[in-house]
């Protein structure tokens, strides 16, 4: 829950956001994200699970060394593990991208094809760049829109918005500003994704020291495994015959 007053003092405490802001950028670690495996066939027994991964730096594995140690890079296998069934899954990360990004450059670019889920993880970047509440509704409503057009067949699945007030490389006050406008994002997220038949699951993920990589902003090895095996058994339940 966001008060009226902690958007205030969000907009307030925006020169503290770019004189902090540039502090973080150039003191912090850069990760380049891993070679990305677009692609992942497992065999099977029983009909096909088709998934469809897009998004930003945690969806090409920013934080580890290896895409398999990711969360998208895990997920094929805990799922094909939980399930036993054949398991396809196309991923698409991109660093640093926005929902408008995805919207615009990266949906209608893919190719055509029948998926059952299309999971994706968007939102810290547009708190980040500090993204209105309108521009978020605009971009992350029309990127929705984007993919129930080009996958109609396939349930969409948005992995929600970390609360980047428990980012550890954020100083304070810029970790407070910013803890506010992801919970504005995250809010208006939710809400869109109800209305635009989208799942939003909550998540038990937390951010403890361990869930964050040596950069303090994007998931360890060991976050990217909490987010996978949860993800894979939410999967593993919707797609029961």
């Amino acid at each position: 829950m966001v008060t009226k007053i902690e958007i205030l003092q969000s907009w307030f405490g925006l020169p503290v956001y770019f004189w902090q802001g540039l502090g973080v950028r150039r003191r912090s670690i850069r990760m380049a994200p891993p070679p990305q495996k677009p692609v992942v066939e497992l065999k099977g027994k029983g009909k096909s699970i088709s998934i469809l991964f897009i998004g930003d730096s945690s969806c090409a594995g920013v934080g580890v060394d290896d895409f398999e140690e990711s969360v998208a890079g895990r997920l094929p296998h805990l799922l094909k593990k939980l399930t036993g069934r054949p398991i396809h899954q196309r991923t698409a990360g991109n660093n640093s991208a926005t929902a408008g990004q995805l919207r615009d450059l990266v949906v209608p670019n893919l190719e055509h094809r029948h998926y059952d889920f299309v999971v994706f993880s968007i939102g810290v970047n547009d708190a980040k760049n500090f993204h209105t509440s309108r521009r978020f509704k605009k971009e992350f409503g029309g990127f929705l829109y984007a993919l129930h057009a080009r996958f109609p067949e396939a349930t969409l699945v948005w992995q929600g918005l970390l609360d980047m007030e428990g980012i550890p490389v954020l100083p304070s006050p810029l970790k407070k500003i910013l803890g506010i406008r992801s919970r504005v994002l995250k809010k208006q997220g939710e809400q869109l994704c109800f209305e635009r038949s989208a799942l939003s699951p909550p998540t038990k993920w937390q951010p403890l020291p361990q869930n964050f990589s040596r950069d303090g902003f994007h998931a360890s090895s060991e976050g990217y495994r909490v987010w996978a095996e949860e993800l894979a058994e939410y999967l593993a339940e919707l797609s029961k015959e």
